[in-house]
């Protein structure tokens, strides 16, 4: 079974899905982040047929705000006079002083949307679909609508849709961030370090802030709490917790070397209620979430760049002198260093 099968086999729900499609999907452009944000949000507000058009305005006046911080594409990809980012480039100033796309900026979205990112919304790697859609084009080339399906209404108006679009917008960073010149580059061979005083992601090399720690791994823990299995909740304040606790290093350091991996790296920490990472304090974790640990680094090991190579990373560190060949193997080892 692949990661993706098995990430939605924990929950084969809509929300999985749209998980899948944001989480753990290819991404060349960013497009595919503009258009989810679009749906969840005319979603949200419980419109079920939209002109083309209208939709493409936020589409196009997101992507036009987000070209100042970073790029949408990788570096050195080919742009064509009548390519989207191009358009969205030279038509970003007036955009953006105006608060909403130029005549030329909405109809360059409108024109390429559907070949360039609704065709493609649903698809993982490999050629392979998600088990839910979440809109439907319609109409012909005069009059093109999108109709929004019922699984889209529900996850929009579901307990999690805060975290939804929290989650869209941190794989956003992550990929833009990837995107950017010289940062993509050292993010691709080093993955992403932890801020603790910021509890942010950061490129390595650069120390650059690309998101928040729970924002990034919470939607592949399926929006819940690490320590009880139960959702997160907006009202609820989120801790990141180490899973293996870091005192570990400390206590058996007075007694010899930590013969372990950084327990401060991200295949330990995991998005948690404050109340239970509280509880929890210095343990060891349970088999339980042990085995949650390892279902939620399998999918992440199934999304692109840099969170992928980051974990790849730590997979690849000696434990007593052998390399791990799978979550279940590594964290087994840690846990046997550990008692």
């Amino acid at each position: 079974m692949s990661a993706s099968s098995a990430f939605y086999a924990q929950d084969a729900s809509a929300r999985t899905s749209w998980r899948l499609a944001v989480l753990m999907g290819a991404n060349s452009r960013t497009y595919k982040f503009a258009l989810g944000a679009a749906v969840l949000d005319a979603a949200g507000r419980g419109q079920r047929e939209i002109p083309l058009a209208e939709l493409a305005a936020p589409y196009a006046l997101e992507l036009a705000r987000r070209l100042g911080d970073a790029p949408q594409a990788p570096e050195g990809a080919a742009l064509r006079d009548s390519d989207f980012l191009t358009i969205a480039k030279e038509e970003r100033a007036g955009t953006l002083e105006a608060g909403q796309p130029t005549e030329r900026l909405l109809e360059a979205a409108t024109r390429s949307m559907p070949a360039m990112v609704m065709q493609k919304f649903h698809n993982l790697r490999g050629g392979i679909q998600v088990p839910h859609r979440f809109f439907e084009l319609t109409g012909d080339s005069r009059k093109r609508v999108v109709r929004l399906t019922g699984d889209a209404l529900r996850i929009a108006r579901s307990e999690q849709a805060v975290g939804l679009q929290a989650e869209l917008d941190a794989r956003w960073s992550i990929v833009e961030s990837s995107f950017a010149a010289g940062v993509g580059r050292s993010l691709i061979e080093d993955g992403v370090a932890v801020d603790w005083d910021s509890l942010r992601l950061t490129d390595k090399k650069r120390r650059r802030s690309v998101t928040k720690v729970a924002d990034a791994l919470i939607g592949f823990q399926h929006g819940r709490c690490l320590i009880c299995d139960e959702v997160v909740s907006p009202e609820q304040t989120v801790a990141v917790d180490h899973v293996f606790p870091f005192a570990l290093m400390r206590r058996l350091h007075s007694v010899r070397a930590w013969a372990g991996p950084d327990l401060d790296a991200l295949w330990n920490l995991a998005p948690a209620h404050a109340a239970c990472n509280g509880g929890k304090s210095d343990r060891l974790p349970f088999p339980v979430e042990v085995h949650r640990l390892a279902l939620r680094n399998e999918a992440i090991m199934d999304s692109p760049h840099p969170l992928r190579k980051t974990l790849q990373l730590s997979l690849r560190q000696a434990l007593g002198g052998r390399r791990s060949t799978s979550w279940p193997e590594f964290l087994q080892a840690v846990r046997d260093l550990a008692i």
